[in-house]
């Protein structure tokens, strides 16, 4: 019975060691785009796109929808072109989970092409921030390949 499982432990340690060796399969091994050697582009990487680790913030105030959305609008500007893949919104206030999820309903409506339905939005509070304001962490995806 011993030898059984001494058999199949060793089993076990040789599959691990030969998938060790092997290459990533999801790698991309294929050069950033440029220029190739006769002056034709090259084609853009492709494949799945991740999570950038590194959030974008910005700060919304006040109870009114529409300037909520302005001030979405304003403070999601400088990335324009970018779409987010997570959004965690921090309400300030012992009410701050509830106000975290109007601005994060507003999301959609400040920057559309941002803020799709597929986006993931998740309400905090934070007690040190006055009522009525939030702190908005963006994590946007990353481009292609990249």
């Amino acid at each position: 019975m011993l030898a059984g499982w001494l058999f199949a432990d060793l089993l076990l340690v040789l599959a691990l060691v030969s998938m060790a060796d092997r290459p990533d399969p999801q790698a991309d091994d294929h050069p950033k785009p440029g220029h190739s050697k006769d002056g034709e582009p090259t084609r853009p990487p492709t494949g799945p796109r991740s999570v950038d680790r590194r959030p974008q913030e910005f700060q919304v105030s006040g109870d009114d929808k529409g300037d909520l959305a302005k001030q979405i609008s304003r403070g999601t500007r400088k990335w324009s072109g970018r779409t987010a893949a997570l959004v965690l919104t921090f309400g300030g206030g012992p009410n701050g989970t509830v106000y975290a999820h109007r601005v994060n309903s507003l999301l959609g409506k400040g920057r559309p092409d941002m803020f799709t339905k597929k986006t993931a939005t998740d309400d905090f509070h934070n007690l040190g921030k006055r009522p009525e304001t939030a702190v908005v962490r963006v994590y946007f995806y990353t481009a292609p390949g990249g």
